[in-house]
């Protein structure tokens, strides 16, 4: 395996840096996102004052400690040798300090950005050449590890920098292995890239990198004696140093093995055989990696590797699992992005919002970041670029530009109308995502009781207005009907979910083309429904004091008292203009009705967002206007895709096959193929 400087990524990127139009503005505007997003980043750790920002160091002799062991507060966990190379820092107790830190912080994560999108394997398409630095830069800057990492006293970016400049930067093999040494020194499973040098013949830089981590730690011990017995002997190499061992901060198969309710002898034997199946197997395949030219992969495997078989692998040590995006996964054009928008989403946002707060998925959420970097070591199937699938892969279908109907109409070809079924695993991720982001953004819109019952009294005088003022009267006969009042209470908390879900599914699987019109015009008309929440906060007319509704859904509500009950715990109670209720039951009738081959299908289509409307007025939890907003809403989604991508049937037709030499359709014009409404 060739060293840094005789890598052919490191020279083929020559050619193809540089360049402008599109692609130069592209660059352009990545690199000033993440500027912005460093800037936020420091400005976020620079609000802290500054004492309470140099206590974060955990060292003593620091503000706010007492002079004595670096680990006689349990706080600190970096080890003994980054404990001596800290500790002058804490004791200037400078002002700038604080500054310093965290542009310098910042610095190392764009140069980690940098180095890495040098690393990628040749051939590099040249749209990945110009934006694959500042692509990586902007996604580290809001990833979980570097907002923790950015933190007093955390090291963690540092020893990624190390290591990837002796693999991609350095020429020569003592000094690749002695950063790498430097770099275990720090954060001693790093060790393992020593054991990959020596697995892909780089043996003189893996003995180097031995004897600099050996030296350090003898440093660290002839120095600091009673710190190093602490953190090597009495704490197993930081074991229990920080934090909890069992905390979710501690990412590591111990860590894990210890919140699934395991201890003692059984947990430390099922911890050992773990942590060398994962060891084994993990560098097995980055040596692979490395042979067949993928380095910067086989690095990241690695590192996946060294965090999750650590005794404590905290989030801020993971920025290992997001450079693994440099392999490719699926033969498919379509299923390629499934890996890498997993590890983004898994890296940049809450456990929570990726999955449900549920109790069975508990042992799932609390290991996400654990989860992918145990997958990138020994699970991902990543393509060899000896696969025909890794430059080529199989091509994804689309349809033909479709020309507008209506001559007022203007179509923008936005969208390539694709034919092809997308990947099931994307699909449910982004749906799971998209939900929770919908959810977060409707609670979070504006609140003020005043505003919304304001509103509210005026929906209600423009109802009188027009004589479409009914849900009083609507709402006390459903109260009055015992039986009525059951179904409709059922039916608005039954079908509001479950129908649209049971619709995408069956799309899905029977209909692809017909599944992505209807996700699009779906998710198009849920972000305006997000706008309207925020710009028209609107009491329902449960929540109108003085009028006479009664909830039939959630009970009687004290209009005395502000929170309306444990509702306003969970749900944004003035996101009610447009009805979602109505809207989606809207979109699942018009589907039903544009798509359904039989006619009693067709009438279960028009019958469910009748029998929505009158549940959504009868229970007094919207007005008929509520109703209108949906309604327009939804339309507005369909308008908005068939304007970006065209008709819908004519999603349908494959793209004209080029005719033989001879053939008929060489005369006659393009052959066209027959629709196919089935399964692709």
């Amino acid at each position: 395996m060739a060293n840094a400087a005789e890598h052919g990524g490191a020279n083929g990127h020559a050619g193809v840096i540089g360049g402008g139009g599109r692609l130069g503005a592209a660059r352009f505007v990545l690199w000033a996102l993440a500027a912005v997003l460093a800037a936020r980043q420091a400005a976020a750790v620079l609000r802290t004052p500054p004492g309470e920002w140099l206590s974060g160091f955990h060292l003593p002799g620091g503000p706010g400690s007492l002079p004595g062991s670096l680990y006689d507060a349990g706080q600190f966990t970096g080890t003994p040798f980054a404990g001596l190379v800290l500790k002058p820092l804490v004791a200037l107790a400078a002002p700038s300090l604080e500054v310093a830190w965290t542009c310098v912080t910042l610095l190392f994560v764009a140069a980690v950005g940098l180095v890495a999108a040098r690393g990628l394997p040749d051939p590099v398409p040249r749209r990945t050449a110009l934006l694959a630095a500042p692509g990586l830069v902007a996604l580290m800057m809001v990833s979980l590890p570097v907002r923790e990492a950015a933190s007093p006293g955390q090291t963690a970016v540092l020893p990624v920098l190390l290591v990837l400049l002796a693999f991609f930067r350095v020429p020569g093999e003592r000094p690749s292995g002695f950063l790498v040494g430097l770099a275990a020194a720090l954060q001693p499973a790093l060790l393992f890239f020593a054991a990959l040098l020596w697995l892909t013949g780089r043996r003189p830089t893996a003995k180097a990198a031995a004897v600099t981590f050996a030296g350090a730690t003898a440093l660290s011990w002839a120095s600091l004696p009673r710190d190093s017995w602490t953190y090597w002997v009495e704490h197993l190499a930081g074991t229990g140093l920080g934090g909890a061992p069992a905390d979710p901060a501690n990412q590591s198969l111990h860590g894990a093995l210890l919140r699934l309710g395991l201890s003692g002898p059984g947990e430390v034997f099922l911890y050992v055989a773990l942590a060398a199946a994962v060891c084994v197997v993990g560098l097995r395949r980055a040596a692979r990696y490395a042979r067949d030219g993928q380095l910067l992969l086989a690095v990241a495997v690695t590192g996946c590797v060294a965090v999750a078989v650590s005794p404590a692998g905290w989030r801020h040590q993971l920025l290992w699992v997001l450079l693994a995006v440099a392999g490719k996964v699926g033969r498919r054009a379509a299923d390629r992005p499934v890996w890498p928008v997993a590890v983004v989403l898994a890296m940049t946002l809450p456990n929570a919002v990726l999955l449900p707060n549920l109790a069975a998925l508990a042992p799932v959420r609390d290991n996400v970041l654990l989860l992918a970097a145990v997958a990138a070591a020994c699970a991902v199937p990543f393509l060899p670029r000896s696969s025909p699938y890794w430059r080529d892969p199989v091509p994804t279908r689309h349809g033909r530009p479709a020309a507008a109907r209506w001559s007022r109409v203007p179509l923008l070809p936005f969208w390539r109308r694709v034919l092809s079924r997308p990947n099931l695993l994307l699909e449910l991720l982004l749906i799971r995502v998209g939900y929770s982001l919908y959810s977060h953004i409707r609670a979070a819109a504006p609140t003020s009781r005043v505003l919304a019952e304001d509103n509210g009294s005026r929906i209600h005088a423009i109802e009188r207005a027009l004589g479409i003022d009914i849900e009083h009267a609507v709402n006390r006969a459903v109260v009055d009907t015992p039986w009525l009042e059951a179904f409709f209470n059922f039916y608005y908390t039954s079908f509001h979910f479950v129908v649209p879900l049971a619709i995408l599914a069956v799309l899905y699987w029977r209909r692809p083309a017909d599944y992505r019109w209807a996700r699009a015009s779906l998710g198009l008309a849920t972000v305006m429904a997000l706008a309207g929440f925020w710009l028209y906060p609107l009491a329902p007319p449960r929540l109108m004091p003085d009028l006479g509704f009664v909830d039939t859904v959630h009970g009687v509500q004290d209009l005395a008292n502000p929170s309306y009950g444990a509702m306003t715990a969970i749900s944004n109670q003035y996101a009610a203009m447009p009805s979602l209720h109505f809207g989606w039951s809207l979109w699942c009738g018009t589907v039903i009705v544009v798509l359904a081959p039989k006619g009693w299908q067709k009438l279960l289509g028009v019958l469910h967002p009748l029998i929505t409307v009158c549940a959504i007025v009868a229970t007094a939890n919207h007005w008929v206007l509520d109703a209108v907003g949906g309604a327009v809403v939804v339309g507005a989604g369909f308008a908005l895709v068939h304007v970006l991508s065209g008709p819908r049937r004519l999603r349908l037709d494959l793209p004209a096959p080029r005719p033989a030499a001879g053939a008929a359709g060489e005369a006659g014009g393009p052959v066209r193929a027959p629709a196919r409404s089935g399964r692709s």
